[in-house]
């Protein structure tokens, strides 16, 4: 099994929990489009301020989404 990567967006302030449920869908549509074989994606509230939009790619996917869709920050994912 190839590792799999857990690419992050990060939203702060009093609209962050919106802006990252906005993004997911536009996360969702990429996946759909581009026809990637995982279809992992969602939002995690870091405080009530802080909320990230994830998406889950392979490894041999990273750099070609990472360089369309500039990420923040990414990390191996562990599901």
């Amino acid at each position: 099994m190839s590792k799999q990567i857990k690419l992050i967006w990060d939203f702060k302030g009093p609209n962050a929990e919106k802006t990252a449920e906005h993004h997911t869908i536009h996360l969702n549509d990429y996946l759909n489009t581009n026809s990637l074989d995982l279809k992992i994606t969602g939002i995690e509230k870091l405080d009530d301020f802080q909320f990230i939009a994830f998406m889950v790619v392979e490894e041999v996917d990273m750099k070609s989404v990472r360089d369309r869709l500039k990420p923040h920050r990414g990390k191996v994912y562990i599901g």
